[in-house]
């Protein structure tokens, strides 16, 4: 049988069930290690910083996916099981649906405890934003934001690419993206050696975030949520944002799960005035975290479906 048949869903139930093990040796670790290691080396080299960092960027993605190609290579040499092998395991370490809920649970535990620091500790492991002056309900809003806007990031984008090029445009992904996370800042030591990695981060991320609003707003009237609210929100509140991408998913789980999300955070003690996304104000309860999870998952099984079928017609395409 073709790998084509099989590559990608073995790849979603490996993440559906095991998420992301810490004992595990994780390429986007490694992706992360490189980065912070040469990005002095870059500096160095080249005096302008845009130009740096640009070169960085590019570097590392061509290297990414240079060492995928060259990894499959190998694996084929000694046997084209091995190289199916090979090719299942990247594309479920480029996934992180099983992680991204793991984490936003945490967080729903957590605030179990009348006292908010514990819930505040788990939340800061997942988001970008200062978190100690957070309320409960900013940290619900926050818990919620995160799985809409890292179902893109670490779901949707990777399985689409990985649907379409297989492992090496996965890994090209992650990197991108890994790139963005750690560089693509807008403070005064990142603004300009970052701008490159944020842009292509951003193309990166353009389709994908767009094709994740059907994709919630089926998962949610499947699940008896609010698929049509969801879609609508999207529309009208996608492009209400900082990202040109994140607004997407965000509206659409707003719209979904009946919340307001958005408005203004403080991000390194500085205070971004972010718009609000979603018209509705229902007050944000600790159950809007489950929820939010089980939109999430759904999403990713419709998205695992429908990736799928993209990947079978290219293949009959001779594409």
């Amino acid at each position: 049988m073709n790998p084509v048949f099989y590559t990608l869903p073995i790849a979603l139930v490996l993440d559906f069930v095991m998420g992301d093990p810490h004992w595990l040796p994780h390429p986007i670790r490694w992706m992360g290690t490189a980065i912070a290691r040469c990005e002095p080396r870059f500096r160095r080299l080249i005096a302008d910083p845009f130009w740096a960092g640009t070169a960085l960027a590019l570097v590392l993605i061509a290297s990414a996916t240079g060492a995928t190609l060259l990894a499959l290579k190998v694996a084929g040499l000694v046997h084209p099981t091995a190289r199916t092998i090979v090719e299942i395991v990247l594309i479920y370490f480029a996934l992180s649906a099983r992680s991204l809920g793991t984490a936003a649970l945490t967080v729903h535990a957590a605030l179990r405890q009348p006292d908010l620091e514990a819930a505040r500790c788990r939340l800061a492991m997942i988001v970008g934003r200062d978190v100690n002056s957070l309320s409960r309900a900013g940290i619900i809003r926050a818990a919620v934001e995160t799985v809409a806007e890292n179902l893109v990031d670490g779901f949707i984008a990777p399985l689409l690419y990985a649907a379409v090029g297989g492992a090496p445009l996965a890994m090209a992904y992650k990197m991108i993206n890994t790139l963005d996370s750690m560089v693509g800042y807008k403070n005064k030591q990142y603004v300009l050696f970052g701008r490159a990695a944020a842009r292509i981060d951003d193309a990166a991320n353009y389709i994908p975030a767009r094709l994740a609003v059907p994709l919630i707003a089926a998962a949610a009237h499947w699940i008896g949520s609010k698929g049509t609210a969801a879609f609508k929100t999207a529309l009208l509140d996608g492009r209400h944002h900082t990202s040109p991408n994140a607004g997407y998913p965000e509206a659409a789980f707003a719209g979904a799960l009946g919340l307001r999300l958005g408005g203004p955070n403080l991000y390194g003690r500085q205070l971004v005035a972010k718009p609000y996304i979603g018209r509705n104000r229902t007050p944000a309860r600790r159950r809007h975290i489950l929820k939010a999870c089980q939109l999430m998952y759904v999403t990713a099984l419709v998205a695992g479906v429908c990736f799928y079928g993209l990947q079978l017609m290219l293949h009959n395409l001779g594409l």
